[in-house]
């Protein structure tokens, strides 16, 4: 399905007919523009044809380009070339099949002796070509499926490794686009049973009593003994089958058959830029970013961006990029489904619990920034009030997917038009009417409210179940909030970097705030969408609104700059950076509730076909041992500092497996569903899904560093994003690195827990940062100049806040 039309219906069947049709002369729109009725209307339908065939021919080139890397369409004809001058030589490099291939054509006559011989040409010249590219493809994929280089220390490469390097650059081909090396990725591997069980049992000794952790032993033995060996099987022969052994099983199960609010529990939200905005005007902050993220959708459409490549050599998965734009998750009432347009030719907008339909396109192609800034003032100026029910409508997508299942027919069969034109638009924006982001008064809670309105919003200003919504804040700051289902964080990050520079450095605005360019007079105004909604669902409106807000007022936001060191301090200290935050976090963490517990860190497993990701159990024996020496005062700073390192190593060591597809969690997970399947009992994977993730931790990374200048500008770098707690007694952490010099940190948890605070946590965690930099000299300056008391460390960090709102 293509462009969505909505139509403006107050009554079902033939009324909604009827009404169109005393309205169509006046309301008829192509593409957002009017139509010249006096064209004729030939011209238009050959047009029509012309740029449907124009995008479909395109989009043919692209895929055969992609399914031919790395070979080029140049390449046949070379081969054809010089098979036609081995021909003319006299020479037959076919070894007699061309002979053979030229009887097998049709006799058209002596003149035509010479055709059938080119013909047969070209028929050999296209099989050699073929078994060419398909050589290639495994040879890539052999290659691709080599991990050493991985699992080497840092700065250091082998001789098999840059001799892997070397064939990987001669294999790769030139100018690849985003999609050229998805037929050469290797499958995921499914690791060792015993091996898994093995390394489960390790990561769960720190967090479990001599007396449970036996149990559990004994359970794992029972489990190799008896059902490992079968449902091992299952998942080798799916892995031969399927493109993935569990990533379908991973977005069936984890997301799409969950029954839980959307939010909270499953999306997550990205921030603008912390301390600069680029202009106030709201309607002009909307042009810029929504014609930046259609430029995004348009040059992933054509596939113009080069894929994503691991330390600049290893290609990474493509695969979540084609659901971005045009997808909605559609409830079910016991599975959600992924709908996925080709293509959408406009956004849903609401504003002040009203809907809007905003076309994107006219007949010349995409409406410029200037063009979009003037749709969006129209609905910001427009006085007219929600219709009855209207307002408080998206709510319901934030209540349990099975009652907004159910209450979905009847939208659906009342308001079918409306409902279209909002799960059929690129997008969602929501136009608040309330200012975002920092303010200079009170700058620590104005960035914790401003996280919290993005996370859950209001409750009925979200339509939680479009692939994201652009959420434009009345005094111009913006913010995302994604769905997770149909791709990960390192997707839509890549995408929102993409939109913040090319809307500030690219487009840019005009000396008064407005976007760039000239209104366009001829342009329709946008279309209220109307929403012919029954009186009996108004029950089910208020009960979803009710339990948004309760689920709303339940979540605890804090985000807090640090800014005493960041990538470059820890770059001295030649450590990882990730390592370094993570075993930070166990400090914290541990001087936060008195205890250890099970710590999920997410890991890509892009590395291999439509890989999404893996768990690095971050709380290991290395780590407590660290954390415990630090809260031993008899131990001294390198009895620690050895200590630290030794964690760091064994992070680092669980990362890389990981990303290798030999992590733990995913292969527990998919033998448990196989299981399940079969309707086998097993105790052990039971009690492993059971258990519950009290500390959920993702690091948010700046893909893209050429798209900003960090050193010339280093406000304006994406301050990252957040999500909620994966444990109603648990924390969700994330944090990005802003430039080199500052970390910034998302913290979410409940309030109705009475184990966690987010604030207090966040204090642990500033703690846990300078003590562990104190082990290293470059540090001890750092523990002096800005190590204090609780309320001193408060007051640095909201007087550095307001400094930065002031610069």
């Amino acid at each position: 399905m293509g462009r969505t039309v909505s139509t403006s219906g107050r009554a079902p069947g033939a009324m909604a007919e009827a009404h169109q049709a005393v309205s169509f002369l006046s309301s008829l729109t192509s593409d957002g523009a009017e139509v010249e009725l006096s064209s004729p209307v030939v011209q238009e339908i050959c047009l029509s044809g012309l740029r449907s065939w124009k995008r479909h021919l395109w989009r043919f080139w692209n895929d055969f380009l992609t399914g031919v890397f790395p070979a080029s369409p140049l390449s046949w004809l070379f081969l054809f070339s010089a098979i036609q001058l081995a021909w003319f030589l006299q020479l037959d490099p076919s070894l007699g099949l061309m002979e053979k291939i030229k009887e097998l054509l049709p006799d058209w006559g002596g003149q035509h002796h010479r055709l059938r011989g080119v013909l047969a040409a070209a028929l050999f010249a296209s099989c050699l070509w073929g078994a060419l590219i398909f050589t290639l493809h495994v040879a890539l994929r052999l290659l691709l499926s080599y991990h050493g280089w991985l699992l080497e220390p840092h700065g250091a490469m082998s001789s098999p490794t840059k001799t892997w390097l070397a064939l990987v650059r001669i294999f790769s081909g030139r100018h690849p686009m985003l999609f050229s090396y998805q037929r050469c990725l290797p499958r995921q591997p499914v690791p060792s049973v015993q091996d898994t069980v093995r390394k489960y049992l390790e990561s769960v000794r720190p967090v479990l009593s001599d007396e449970d952790f036996d149990w559990t032993a004994l359970l794992a033995r029972d489990f190799l003994k008896l059902q490992a060996s079968l449902l091992q099987w299952y998942l080798c022969l799916k892995s031969w089958w399927a493109s993935n052994y569990v990533s379908d099983w991973w977005e069936e199960f984890v997301y799409l058959r969950s029954r839980n609010s959307l939010m909270v529990n499953s999306n997550y939200y990205l921030m603008d830029f912390l301390y600069v905005t680029p202009t106030p005007l709201q309607a002009a902050r909307a042009g810029n970013a929504v014609h930046a993220l259609l430029l995004y959708r348009q040059r992933l459409s054509r596939q113009e961006m080069p894929p994503t490549m691991l330390m600049g050599m290893r290609p990474l998965c493509s695969a979540q990029y084609e659901k971005i734009f045009n997808t909605t998750r559609v409830p079910g009432v016991e599975r959600d489904s992924i709908c996925h347009l080709r293509d959408s030719w406009h956004v849903a907008v609401f504003h002040r619990g009203r809907f809007f339909r905003v076309g994107t396109h006219s007949p010349n192609g995409l409406l410029s920034p200037r063009a979009l800034e003037q749709q969006f003032q129209h609905i910001l100026d427009d006085p007219s009030p929600a219709c009855p029910h209207e307002e408080h409508l998206a709510a319901l997508t934030a209540a349990p997917r099975g009652m907004w299942a159910q209450v979905r027919e009847s939208v659906k069969t009342r308001a079918a038009a409306a409902l279209e034109a909002v799960e059929g638009a690129a997008f969602f924006v929501s136009l608040d009417s309330e200012p975002g982001g920092l303010t200079r008064e009170d700058p620590a809670v104005s960035l914790d409210a401003y996280a919290h309105v993005l996370l859950a919003g209001r409750g009925h200003d979200r339509w939680f179940d479009k692939s994201f919504t652009l959420i434009v804040f009345s005094n111009g700051k913006l913010g995302l909030s994604v769905e997770h289902s149909w791709a990960d964080c390192p997707i839509s990050g890549h995408m929102w970097e993409f939109t913040l520079a090319t809307e500030c450095f690219q487009l840019g605005y005009s000396a008064d705030g407005h976007c760039k360019g000239q209104p366009d007079p001829t342009l329709p105004q946008p279309q209220r969408l109307q929403w012919d909604l029954p009186d009996q669902i108004h029950p089910s409106i208020s009960l979803a609104l009710r339990g948004a807000k309760t689920l709303s007022a339940n979540i605890d936001c804090h985000v807090f700059p640090f800014s005493h060191f960041g990538k470059s301090f820890i770059r001295r200290c030649h450590l990882p950076s990730d390592s370094f935050i993570q075993m930070a976090l166990q400090l914290a963490h541990f001087r936060d509730r008195g205890q250890f517990c099970l710590t999920y860190e997410s890991a890509m497993t892009r590395l291999f076909l439509e890989g999404r990701t893996e768990t690095v159990r971050s709380c290991t024996r290395e780590a407590c041992n660290f954390v415990k020496a630090m809260e031993d005062k008899e131990k001294t700073d390198p009895q620690c500092l050895a200590l630290f390192r030794v964690a760091v190593d064994k992070h680092q060591a669980l990362l890389k497996a990981a990303m290798s597809g030999q992590g733990v969690d995913r292969h527990l997970f998919a033998l448990y569903i196989a299981s399940r399947f079969l309707h086998v009992q097993s105790p052990f994977l039971a009690q492993v899904h059971s258990e519950q993730w009290q500390l959920s931790t993702s690091q948010i990374p700046v893909q893209q560093m050429h798209l900003f200048d960090v050193h010339n500008y280093p406000d304006y770098v994406s301050s990252g994003g957040g999500f909620g707690p994966a444990d109603d007694n648990g924390y969700g952490v994330s944090y990005i690195f802003m430039g080199d010099d500052m970390v910034t940190f998302h913290i979410a948890s409940k309030k109705s827990s009475t184990k966690t605070d987010s604030h207090r946590l966040g204090q642990h965690i500033e703690d846990a940062l300078l003590d562990v930099a104190a082990l290293f000299q470059a540090g001890q300056r750092l523990k002096r100049g800005f190590r204090g008391a609780r309320g001193e460390d408060l007051r640095h960090r909201c007087g550095f806040l307001s400094s930065k709102i002031a610069d």
